[in-house]
């Protein structure tokens, strides 16, 4: 068994954070790749490093978890991220990430021929948790992004709504960004609150329940 296989292992089917089960090494830059090749990888960024502006045929999509991160590109384009913020990058043109007191982020890879909700545009900072509204007794959802190799999903569960158990295709992560709910997972359950992660393993069966107003995004990876 491998590193990344040991890893893994040690957040499924519990609550835990990327930010801490990443933390940054000293002038270092690590990443880690979940879910295989499906283009999902968390960075650790440590401070005053910076991954130098260069082109990429695909998209990337930053959700940082902690600290904060400024992308860049060789015409004077500049944004900074912190913790819960989130951009979508451009293609064909130099993009660099860089941090002055440390950063830990999820990378997504989006293919041009991904299909990307129309919402959003590249190159503007944004929150997962603003892209859907809660509605009365609702569930709310939005695919944000899908391709072959992974799906992209942000919810919004009005308090005491809630998903049947039921099995993912593929490893997936939660993002959970406002509000409380509890997690079943394979007969256990995980009370989760905003700024939590869980990892489902490929197959395991789960289900939420949003006991206040909950939202989450579900990064799944697809096989």
């Amino acid at each position: 068994m491998d590193d990344l296989e040991i890893n893994e292992k040690k957040t499924t089917g519990k609550v835990f954070s990327i930010g801490k089960e990443n933390p940054p090494i000293p002038g270092c830059t690590v990443s880690k790749a979940f879910g295989g090749d499906s283009g999902i990888t968390y960075f650790s960024l440590a401070e005053h490093t910076d991954i130098s502006a260069e082109i990429y045929p695909y998209h990337k999509l930053l959700i940082v978890a902690e600290g904060s991160v400024e992308v860049y590109g060789n015409d004077g384009f500049r944004k900074m991220l912190r913790a819960g913020e989130c951009i979508f990058t451009w293609t064909d043109v130099p993009v660099g990430m860089r941090t002055e007191e440390g950063s830990v982020y999820t990378e997504v890879c989006v293919e041009k021929e991904s299909r990307m909700n129309e919402i959003i545009k590249a190159g503007e900072v944004f929150k997962l948790e603003d892209l859907v509204p809660y509605g009365g007794g609702k569930i709310v959802n939005m695919d944000v992004v899908h391709n072959d190799k992974m799906k992209l999903v942000v919810m919004a569960f009005d308090e005491g709504t809630g998903l049947s158990e039921h099995a993912a295709p593929g490893e997936a992560i939660i993002f959970a960004l406002d509000g409380e709910a509890v997690i079943g997972y394979e007969g256990k359950d995980h009370a989760i609150r905003a700024g939590e992660n869980f990892h489902f393993a490929k197959g395991g069966l789960h289900s939420v329940k949003a006991t206040k107003k909950f939202k989450m995004a579900l990064l799944l990876t697809l096989e």
